[in-house]
């Protein structure tokens, strides 16, 4: 789906198509032109793909919390589940440990831990044609999602709002909005001027370490089969992990959406990223020592 890809676009910022000068010292207000922040917009997009490189290398602990809400956007329900991530071969394989925070019992572990070794089983015995033809979907995934990022680049005007400390680093503030006239030329690019973004970038080593992103308009997919209403919303925060690359600390979620043109929900979802620890396997997972607490 192509809003993920404007979500990776937005969590990499954007990669723009310029050669102005990135200048030493920013201003703390809105007066650098539109060329000089795509620069330093592209230096921080550069800087995520290589921290999407060394996720990798790591495994870590997602805990989420979905609030169902009622008509009157009361909470009429909350589910919790707490999983143990790592990849196999470039592809997200998530392990469920604890339901409401409670580990699961022995015999669900039991599966989880026998779907994750399939898992790594059918990697072991892939054939050579079948490693080839994944990693050549993982590449046009990529390139797809690259060329995203440019139509992200074309369809929004960006802003310098000023420097502001965010956890205690002093970081850049950007603001983007959809850029009047903008003519998509990729699939989906049409939904970008439904959304609004701030970035904050941490000044000292060009990282992004929080966004905030709304929906301005109502966003239809699948033959308008699903709509997504103005206002919702979405705040990503990264964090510093090992002094050598920034990944997800939590992620915050608003909906407020339609289905089939007939189910009106609403819900929040709340994750929260924690025990990032380097870990690289292609034989066997091996058993978590004790289940992860909910960070």
């Amino acid at each position: 789906m192509r809003l993920a890809y404007f979500l990776f676009a937005v969590s990499c910022v954007v990669q723009a198509q310029t050669t102005a000068p990135l200048p030493s010292s920013l201003p703390t207000s809105g007066t650098l032109t539109q060329e000089q922040i795509q620069q330093l917009i592209r230096a921080v997009a550069d800087k995520d793909i290589e921290n999407d490189k060394k996720l990798t290398n790591y495994t870590y602990v997602e805990h989420g919390v979905e609030q169902r809400l009622d008509g009157k956007k009361q909470v009429k329900s909350i589910e919790s589940k707490t999983y143990g991530v790592l990849e196999i071969s470039g592809e997200q394989v998530r392990r469920l440990v604890a339901k409401d925070d409670k580990p699961l019992n022995a015999k669900d572990a039991a599966k989880e831990e026998e779907k994750i070794q399939k898992i790594i089983d059918k990697e072991k015995n892939a054939s050579e044609d079948e490693r080839r033809k994944r990693q050549e979907r993982q590449d046009k995934e990529i390139e797809e999602g690259h060329q995203f990022e440019k139509e992200v680049a074309d369809a929004y005007n960006f802003t310098l709002n000023g420097i502001e400390k965010y956890e205690g680093r002093d970081t850049y503030v950007i603001d983007a909005t959809p850029r009047p006239g903008f003519q998509p030329h990729v699939k989906d690019a049409n939904l970008l001027p439904k959304f609004k973004f701030r970035a904050w970038i941490d000044k000292d080593e060009m990282q992004w370490s929080k966004l905030d992103i709304e929906a301005i308009d109502t966003v239809s997919f699948g033959l308008f089969l699903a709509r997504i209403h103005k206002g919702t919303r979405i705040v990503i925060e990264q964090t510093r992990v090992n002094e050598e690359v920034w990944l997800p600390k939590h992620v915050e979620l608003n909906v407020d959406a339609r289905i089939a043109l007939l189910k009106e929900f609403a819900e929040n979802f709340d994750f929260k990223y924690s025990d990032y620890k380097k870990f690289r396997t292609g034989v066997k997972i091996l058993p978590l020592a004790q289940t992860p607490s909910p960070p």
